[in-house]
């Protein structure tokens, strides 16, 4: 096995499935930086034959808890100034030609779910949480769920999360085909490894054409996806309700709306 790393973000091998492990516990927030890492590392290894498949993991309680808006700096600052530059980057994931298995052994949430959402298959275990917290932030969902949420759901159920920032754990995930193989924590990244290796086992230029044509389309209804939530997003960001929101979420407590 050979090993590598760029700033979060950790790679290693086992056999012809490359792992990168988002080091960032225990809430593996992301960041235009962060995805930035991610993107490359996936075409770096699109130009490595070595690889036929690619797991997404991560370090901690939680698969991603999104991005992290109450920091200063953070994506929200300037009404929204690091939101586009981050979709950009976050773009390219679903522009890359290789099969990616998300591990997810707790929280997704937010952008943590547009990630997951960006892989192909999704091993969860039980104690996985997906959810779509942006209304509880007084916000608009974003990182292209408002396609992907729906296309891999159906559009009631991507609702009914939407509009209610309704945690779905691993069992009710799996029926809702929002995961595809549960785990017990335990076996977590080794269901992953497992799936990925199966993929991997197989022919890989007729692997990457099947997926290409699966997923044909799919990153330009990302891009136009993001374009009409960033108009929205960045409306709401200038409201009373997404201070709120946000200030109500790093205090853990619901959040007082007053409609402006």
């Amino acid at each position: 096995m050979t090993q590598g790393s760029v700033e979060d973000l950790r790679l290693t091998w086992s056999g012809a499935v490359a792992q990168l492990t988002i080091a960032r516990p225990p809430n593996n927030h992301v960041d235009t930086a962060l995805i930035k890492a991610l993107a490359d590392a996936l075409e770096a290894l699109d130009g490595d034959e070595r690889c036929r498949a690619v797991v997404l993991a991560s370090e901690g309680r939680a698969f991603c808890g999104g991005a992290d808006l109450a920091q200063p700096r953070g994506l929200a600052s300037g009404e929204g100034a690091g939101i586009s530059p981050f979709y950009q980057e976050a773009a390219r994931l679903f522009r890359t030609a290789k099969p990616i298995v998300a591990a997810v052994q707790g929280a997704a949430v937010g952008a943590g779910l547009g990630l997951a959402l960006a892989c192909d298959f999704r091993v969860a275990a039980p104690e996985a949480r997906f959810c779509a917290n942006f209304v509880a932030l007084g916000f608009h969902p974003g990182f292209g769920l408002s396609h992907t949420l729906p296309r891999l759901i159906g559009r009631q159920k991507a609702d009914l999360m939407f509009l209610t920032a309704r945690r779905i754990r691993g069992e009710e995930a799996l029926a809702w085909g929002l995961a595809d193989v549960l785990a017990p924590l335990e076996d977590l990244t080794a269901a992953a490894l497992g799936l990925a290796q199966e993929i991997a086992a197989a022919a890989p230029l007729a692997v990457r054409a099947t997926r290409a044509l699966a997923r044909e389309g799919l990153a330009d209804a990302f891009v136009a996806a993001t374009a009409r939530e960033f108009a929205q997003q960045a409306r709401l960001m200038r409201t009373e309700d997404f201070k709120e929101g946000v200030k109500a979420v790093s205090e853990r407590r619901p959040g007082r709306f007053v409609g402006r």
